[in-house]
């Protein structure tokens, strides 16, 4: 029985393999395709400035709101198209007296913005239907508090959308980390940030043209937003929601890549562990929501998704957790050996199966530093040795986390269906 699962953990990581492989094809392209940039100085004129509505959800944010206002204030797009709405969500902090501060100074006086008190319910996806009620504009585009754009982050969105307006549904850019140098942790957190935005979404966009809307940093079309009935409130993932019922119309979410916005990451192990676990059960509860959609009539994207994210949340983290439960077990029992030499190993050392397992486990590792690095490469300021030596070890640290975190999302989903009740609490990130 046990060397049965032992080949499923092989043959799941040869199909991870392939499905690295195939991003990492698709990352490599969209890299050498667009190696030459246009000079961010001196940018042509877009061929319309459509109006838009900024959204900045906001609960207890007093240490980053100034600065990501400051940075959206101070975005190259005309200011007359665009107007800012900050939501001071259910606060006990200053807030609202902060963006406040801002509106009195004189440099701002021209621009259209104004903070709103806001006292309900819905969390983040409240906040953005509230906004869908007011908003002027033809498009939304959502920061979080964190989150502050570089000067040209709108006018690559809003290039991207226009570029096929009735197809393209929303844009994403990508989020850097502003706070990677302050420990372990953050420069691990660096390391998946960048792999994601320069290897995972680039590859998906360039070989499917498969996008997903991230927590911020993207325009999203406010009349087709309100045609789905906007966000599902308390959803814990409201952007992988809304990804899948805007595929589900058939439109696509492209990626902006140029549009770029650099965000606070935790800092600390309970910070990232809360976080994480939020993402992971609102994934999970929406790939559940979604796997009806691999037997139907759907759009080959949504089951292309679909399978993905169960390949990435269910089937690979499990064939890593039996994998890695024989590999201690064998070692535990090397141990054993010493003093009871009688007791067998699970998988004997040096037969043809644990070769081929550490053969296979090579080329994961292999795999994982090529895609690191090509991404590190492809970043300007992040190709260095530092960093370098991070991707060596983080497979052995910070990776093994995703499936500790993961499986405590499992758990909670299960005990929440066996016990009837909900106890999901939406966990307010920590900001340093």
């Amino acid at each position: 029985m046990i060397k049965t699962f032992y080949v499923i953990a092989i043959i799941t990581i040869w199909l991870s393999l392939i499905m690295m492989v195939v991003t990492l094809f698709g990352g490599i392209v969209f890299i050498f395709k667009h190696m030459q940039h246009t000079d961010i100085d001196n940018l042509p004129a877009l061929k319309r400035y459509p109006k838009v509505t900024l959204v900045v959800p906001a609960h207890n944010e007093e240490l980053v709101i100034q600065d990501t206002v400051k940075a959206i204030l101070n975005l190259n797009y005309p200011k007359d198209r665009y107007e800012l709405l900050v939501y001071a969500d259910n606060c006990e902090d200053k807030t609202a007296q902060k963006v406040q501060e801002l509106m009195s100074l004189k440099q701002y006086q021209d621009c259209n913005f104004r903070v709103i008190e806001r006292i309900g319910t819905g969390g983040k996806a409240g906040v953005l239907n509230d906004a869908l009620k007011v908003a002027t504009g033809e498009y939304l585009v959502v920061y979080d508090a964190d989150a502050a754009p570089e000067a040209n982050a709108l006018y690559f969105l809003v290039e991207k959308v226009l570029e096929n307006p009735t197809r393209y549904a929303a844009a994403f850019g990508r989020n850097k980390t502003r706070n990677y140098q302050q420990n372990f942790l953050t420069r691990c957190i660096n390391l998946e940030i960048v792999n994601t935005q320069r290897i995972q979404h680039t590859g998906l966009w360039q070989i499917f043209k498969i996008g997903r809307i991230p927590g911020t940093n993207f325009i999203i079309n406010k009349k087709m937003v309100q045609d789905l009935g906007g966000w599902n409130d308390g959803a814990l993932t409201e952007d992988t929601a809304i990804s899948f019922s805007l595929m589900r119309e058939g439109k696509l979410i492209a990626l902006a890549h140029r549009a770029e916005a650099f965000q606070q990451e935790p800092e600390t192990l309970s910070a990232y562990y809360n976080q994480r676990k939020r993402w992971a059960r609102g994934n999970y509860e929406v790939i559940m929501d979604n796997i009806k959609h691999l037997f139907d009539n759907t759009s080959w994207r949504i089951k292309l998704e679909v399978f993905y994210y169960i390949c990435t949340f269910f089937w690979f983290n499990l064939a890593i957790i039996i994998s890695n439960f024989i590999f201690l077990s064998n070692i535990l029992i090397a141990g054993i050996q010493q003093f009871w030499p009688q007791v067998h190993q699970i998988v004997a050392i040096g037969t043809p199966m644990s070769i081929l397992f550490m053969i296979n486990w090579l080329l994961m590792y292999f795999l994982y530093l090529l895609q690191m690095n090509i991404a590190l490469a492809s970043d300007y300021g992040q190709e260095t040795v530092k960093n370098f030596m991070y991707t060596l070890i983080s497979y052995f640290t910070y990776a093994q986390l995703f499936i500790v975190v993961s499986v405590v999302a499992i758990w909670d989903i299960i005990r929440d269906k066996f016990t009837g009740k909900n106890n999901t609490k939406w966990y307010k990130t920590q900001r340093f």
